[in-house]
C-alpha cells in the first residue's frame, strides 16, 4: 500500500480544533449578516428609534399655538404625543425652553412620523426655568415648528418686558401651499396693561408690514382688553364669535384653565376656517388650533 492510500487517523485535538474552526466561521457569518441587514435598512439614520405607528403627514392649512407651562415638569414624550393628535403644519409654542423643544420634535419624528423644522424665538437664559448650569443656563422664550422649511427668521424682545423679558418671532413658511408670515408672541403677564399696551403696538407695525400673516401665542389679554385694540384693526381671530365688541365671556372660547382666553391664532388676508380648543393636562393653556382657508 502507498503511503498516500493509507487512511488518515485524525488525533482527538485535531478533531477539536477542526469542530472550534467550523463554530467560529458560522459565528463570523450569522455576525455579518446581522450587520448587512441593519446597514440597509438605516442609512444615514440607522441609529435612529423608528416610528412605532405608520408615518403620517400634517394637515397641511392648520395652525396651532400652545403655551407649554414652563417650569411644569411635564414629559415631553406626553406633550409631543398631544401635538401628534392635531398634527399641524405650522405650531407656535410660548414659555418653551430650547432642549424641551428640541425634544418633542425629536419625539415627533421617532414616535410619530411627523418631521419639523424649528426655529427659536428665545428672550432670556434662565436656570430656574430651564435647567443647565450656573454659567450655561437653558434658553427660554418661543418657538416655531414647521413642517416646511422657513426662512426670514427674525426674533425681537419687546423695549419693555414687564416683570420678565418677552418678545416675538416671525418665520415665513409654507401653509395649504402658500407662503405666509408667521408671528408667535408671549405678552406680559396679567395686571401690567400698559407694557401689554406698548408690546402689541410693536407687534402691530411688524405685522403691518405683510397682505398675509399668521400671528399666534399668548397674549395674555381677554379679547376685548383695550391693549389688543392694535391687532384687532389688522387681523381677525379665527373663532368666528370672538370679538372685541362682544362681551368675552359667553362668545370666546376659554383656552385656559381658569376660563378666560389668553390664547390666539390672528389672521391678516386670510380666511378663517375650523378652530377647535383642546384643554390638557400637560399645561394649565389648552391647545388651540385652526384650519386655514387659503384658497
Amino acid at each position: 500500500m502507498r503511503a498516500a492510500d493509507a487512511p488518515r487517523v485524525e488525533t482527538g485535538e485535531a478533531i477539536v480544533l477542526a469542530r472550534g474552526a467550523r463554530w467560529f466561521v458560522g459565528v463570523v457569518a450569522v455576525l455579518c449578516v446581522i450587520l448587512v441587514g441593519s446597514g440597509s435598512s438605516g442609512g444615514p439614520d440607522s441609529g435612529r428609534s423608528r416610528p412605532v405607528k405608520p408615518v403620517r403627514d400634517v394637515v397641511p392649512n392648520r395652525v396651532m399655538t400652545w403655551n407649554l407651562c414652563n417650569p411644569c415638569k411635564e414629559s415631553n414624550v406626553h406633550r409631543a404625543a398631544e401635538i401628534a393628535t392635531f398634527a399641524p403644519q405650522v405650531l407656535g409654542v410660548q414659555e418653551a425652553c430650547v432642549r424641551d423643544v428640541e425634544a418633542i420634535r425629536d419625539h415627533l419624528e421617532n414616535l410619530h412620523g411627523l418631521v419639523y423644522h424649528v426655529e427659536f424665538g428665545m428672550v432670556l437664559n434662565k436656570r430656574s426655568r430651564c435647567g443647565g448650569t450656573p454659567w450655561n443656563p437653558g434658553a427660554f422664550g418661543q418657538a416655531i415648528l414647521s413642517a416646511a422649511p422657513m426662512t426670514d427668521h427674525v426674533s425681537e424682545e419687546y423695549p419693555e418686558g414687564g416683570s420678565e423679558d418677552r418678545g416675538y418671532m416671525a418665520v415665513t413658511t409654507e401653509i395649504g401651499g402658500q407662503d405666509v408670515r408667521v408671528f408667535n408672541t408671549h405678552l406680559a403677564q396679567r395686571r401690567q396693561e400698559s407694557v401689554r399696551a406698548g408690546q402689541a403696538a410693536v407687534l402691530a407695525t411688524e405685522i403691518a408690514r405683510y397682505k398675509r400673516a399668521v400671528v399666534v401665542g399668548d397674549f395674555n389679554a381677554v379679547p376685548d382688553a383695550p391693549e389688543l385694540s392694535r391687532i384687532w384693526a389688522l387681523a381677525v381671530d379665527t373663532d368666528p364669535r370672538c370679538h372685541p365688541t362682544r362681551p368675552a365671556a359667553g362668545t370666546c372660547r376659554a383656552t385656559t384653565d381658569w376660563q378666560s382666553k389668553f390664547d390666539y391664532v390672528f389672521l391678516r388676508g386670510i380666511a378663517p376656517g375650523e378652530l377647535r380648543v383642546h384643554p390638557s393636562r400637560y399645561s394649565d393653556h389648552h391647545q388651540l388650533y385652526a384650519d386655514l382657508d387659503l384658497a
